[in-house]
C-alpha cells in the first residue's frame, strides 16, 4: 500500500512512570488528537488504585480509548486488543483526529503495528505474573493453567517442563493458536507510524517509582483488592496477578504484612521498568526522547507537534 493511503498514527512508549499521560495531555493542547491506551492494566474496570489510570481531568483533557473496557476476569490479550484499537483508530480518523497510541504494554503496540506470529516474542510483565503464581502455588499450578487455556499442548507437555510451558501460555494470551502454523495478518500495511519513546535517569524513575508505590498504598490499595476478592474476583486472575495486586492479596490472605507487600511492589515494579526498557529498545524507528533533559511534558509536546501535525496533515 501506497504511504500516502496508510493511515496516520503515532505512538508514544515507554517504561512506566515516565510521564507518557502527562505528554499526551499537554500535546492535545496543541493537535487534534484522541488516546488509544496500551495498557494491559488500565483496561480492568474496578482496578485503579495501583494501574496509574489517567486522572479524570485528563480524560476531560483528551478523550482516551480502552481504559475501564471489560472486568476483572474477563480475559484481555493483544489479539484483542489489536481488534478493539483498529476499531478505536477508525472512528478516531472519522472524526478528522489523529489517534495516539500511548502506553508501555509493547506486546499489544507490536500486535497492532507490525502484527504477531503464533509464537510471539516473551511479554515481560506475563512472565512476572508466572513466576509469582509458581512461587505462590508451585509449578504445577502453571501446568493446570495451560491445561485450561490449550488442553491440547497441555497434555504433551510434562508440569514440569517449565520453560515450554510458560511458552506455550504467553503465546496462548497474545491470541496465537499454540498448534497452528498460520501467521497474523503481515505488518505494515495499514498504518503510517509516528513512533516516540520516553525515556528519564534510570536511577531518577527508579526513585519515583518508589514512591508511586507508595502513593498507591497510601491511597487505598488494599481496601481496593479486599473489594476485588470480596466480589468473587480470585488472586489467581491475570489481572490480580499485576504488580501491587498480587502482593495486597497476600496481605488480605495474611500471608504478607503490608511493609513487605510494598517493598516487593516497588521492587518488581522497577525490574518491570528495565523490562519495558529492553522491550522498546528492540523496536526499529522509535525516537527516544529523555523528558527530563528536554525540560518536562509540556516541552517534549512542543517538540513532537509539528511531527504530529506533518503526519494528520498527510506529509
Amino acid at each position: 500500500m501506497s504511504e500516502d493511503l496508510k493511515v496516520p498514527v503515532a505512538v508514544i512508549a515507554g517504561p512506566t512512570g515516565v510521564g507518557k499521560t502527562a505528554v499526551a495531555v499537554a500535546l492535545a493542547r496543541l493537535v487534534p488528537i484522541e488516546v488509544i491506551s496500551a495498557d494491559s492494566r488500565q483496561v480492568y474496570r474496578g482496578m485503579d488504585a495501583a494501574t496509574g489510570k489517567p486522572s479524570l481531568e485528563a480524560r476531560r483533557a483528551v478523550a482516551h480509548h480502552l481504559i475501564d473496557a471489560v472486568d476483572p476476569d474477563d480475559r484481555y490479550q493483544a489479539a484483542r486488543f489489536r481488534r478493539d484499537a483498529e476499531d478505536a483508530i477508525e472512528a478516531i480518523r472519522a472524526r478528522g483526529r489523529l489517534p495516539v497510541v500511548v502506553g508501555g504494554t509493547g506486546l499489544y503496540i507490536r500486535a497492532l503495528l507490525r502484527g504477531l506470529d503464533p509464537a510471539p516474542p516473551a511479554d515481560p510483565e506475563f512472565r512476572l505474573e508466572l513466576a509469582a503464581l509458581a512461587a505462590r502455588e508451585g509449578r504445577p499450578a502453571l501446568h493446570a493453567r495451560l491445561n485450561a487455556e490449550a488442553p491440547a499442548v497441555a497434555r504433551r507437555l510434562h508440569p514440569n517442563d517449565h520453560v515450554r510451558v510458560v511458552r506455550a501460555l504467553e503465546v496462548a494470551r497474545a491470541g496465537g493458536s499454540v498448534s497452528a502454523q498460520t501467521r497474523w495478518r503481515e505488518p505494515g500495511e495499514r498504518y503510517r507510524v509516528t513512533y516516540f519513546g520516553l525515556t528519564m535517569d534510570r536511577q531518577a524513575l527508579a526513585r519515583r517509582l518508589e514512591s508511586r508505590a507508595s502513593a498507591f498504598v497510601a491511597a487505598g490499595l488494599a481496601a481496593e483488592v479486599e473489594r476485588l476478592l470480596a466480589r468473587g474476583y480470585d488472586a489467581s486472575l491475570p489481572s490480580m496477578q499485576s504488580i501491587g495486586y498480587r502482593e495486597f492479596a497476600q496481605v488480605a490472605h495474611g500471608a504478607l504484612s503490608v511493609p513487605e507487600a510494598l517493598r516487593l511492589m516497588q521492587r518488581d515494579t522497577v525490574r518491570y521498568a528495565k523490562r519495558q526498557w529492553t522491550w522498546f529498545a528492540r523496536e526499529p524507528e522509535i525516537a527516544w526522547i529523555d523528558v527530563e533533559k528536554l525540560g518536562g511534558a509540556e516541552r517534549v509536546a512542543d517538540e513532537i507537534a509539528p511531527q504530529l501535525e506533518r503526519s494528520l496533515a498527510g506529509r
